[in-house]
């Protein structure tokens, strides 16, 4: 039997490699591996193919330097173009990240992460909320949708009425390295510090961690200083009133590689989030041993179990408590060893089996068999 080709949005790769571009990354890293796949990255963007030249042997690269904006607005409102007059003769077309290129013959299949445009609207920027158009045509196109987790799966059959046979749950997996990372810190960063990692945007929840964190100072606790690593996004910028610099340092969107060891020194991770799809960042932490403190979400809760410990969003009160328990009452080596093994089993071979399950299922099926609401 020859190959399933597969041809995958590869466009999140060319900008700055945040979760759903690990996502991609690792996708086609894990797919390359398999012999009864064949694998084209394809690229929707006027953007320098640059990020596409790291890709493993085996997958081939289609990059068409095409306006992005103008192919949603086409896709939004018709099937045009089709996929395959973009990356040619495939069985399977994987739009990665919320929207499906129309296809003509081949399966579709297409990555939902989160809702977060539907649920909470007032906590995404305005390109996401042309997902409200976009989603829903993809899902019509879709044989198959993938969610990173039961928690976004969920809501998409609550929200679209779609049949729960047609979503597949591929979660996302922790790299090997984080589980052998060692403190490491950028010129500027103490040895003792609080880190928070995430795109600074409403969603990430970091306003509530200032808020927590002046909480503490106010009550005169010692605490150390607070490290803000992400690149920007949208909205008002971060309010740092009667903080120093000493108090909160931001370090701007830090490599993978030097946020490990970022991580890996941190005595704990601060994830505040008021609404994820899956949340890696604490997931690599628990890989990492860094004690975590995170927003108990659906999707946060499903991913770290019992081995973080998990606050109500929005709730500066409630989070500067579990800080400063965490703080003065670290995890013992048990209870890190258990976090580690949790995130072990969490693997993108798994994302991968997952997803070419999807692939095989999807094949027979054609798009469009549930009405979208």
């Amino acid at each position: 039997m020859r190959p399933i080709r597969v041809a995958v949005d590869a466009t999140p790769l060319l900008g700055a490699r945040t979760g759903i571009g690990q996502y991609v990354a690792h996708l086609l890293r894990e797919l390359a591996l398999d012999p009864n796949v064949q694998v084209r990255a394809a690229a929707f963007s006027l953007r320098r193919r640059s990020g596409l030249r790291d890709l493993p042997a085996g997958v081939s690269v289609v990059h068409r330097p095409l306006p992005a904006r103008l192919l949603q607005q086409a896709w939004r409102r018709w099937d045009r173009p089709t996929a395959e007059s973009v990356v040619g003769r495939v069985d399977i077309v994987h739009g990665t990240n919320f929207t499906l290129p129309p296809p003509r013959d081949a399966a579709g299949v297409v990555t939902v992460h989160d809702l977060a445009f539907v649920r909470y609207p007032d906590l995404v920027s305005a390109a996401s909320l042309e997902y409200r158009e976009l989603v829903p045509r993809a899902l019509a196109r879709a044989a198959v949708v993938l969610t990173p987790t039961r928690a976004v799966a969920a809501e998409l059959v609550g929200t679209y009425s779609i049949s729960p046979d047609r979503i597949k749950v591929t979660p996302m997996g922790v790299d090997d390295a984080w589980f052998s990372a060692s403190a490491a810190r950028p010129p500027g960063v103490p040895e003792n510090y609080v880190l928070a990692v995430g795109t600074r945007e409403p969603r990430k929840g970091l306003d509530v961690l200032l808020s927590a964190y002046r909480l503490l100072l106010a009550d005169r606790i010692a605490v150390p200083p607070l490290v803000i690593a992400g690149g920007t996004g949208w909205g008002p910028v971060l309010d740092t009133a009667q903080l120093t610099d000493d108090q909160v340092i931001t370090l701007g969107y830090v490599d993978r590689p030097q946020l490990r060891g970022l991580v890996a020194g941190a005595s704990l991770l601060a994830f505040p989030s008021l609404y994820e799809g899956f949340g890696l960042p604490p997931l690599e932490a628990m890989a990492a041993g860094t004690p975590v403190v995170a927003s108990d979400v659906p999707a946060v809760h499903e991913v770290v179990g019992s081995h973080a410990r998990l606050v109500p969003p929005r709730d500066p009160a409630a989070l500067a408590d579990a800080l400063q328990d965490v703080l003065a009452h670290p995890p013992s080596a048990d209870q890190r060893a258990a976090a580690r093994e949790r995130a072990a089993s969490f693997t993108w071979r798994r994302c991968r089996e997952a997803t070419i399950a999807a692939y095989l299922s999807a094949l027979p099926q054609r798009p469009g068999h549930d009405s979208i609401r």
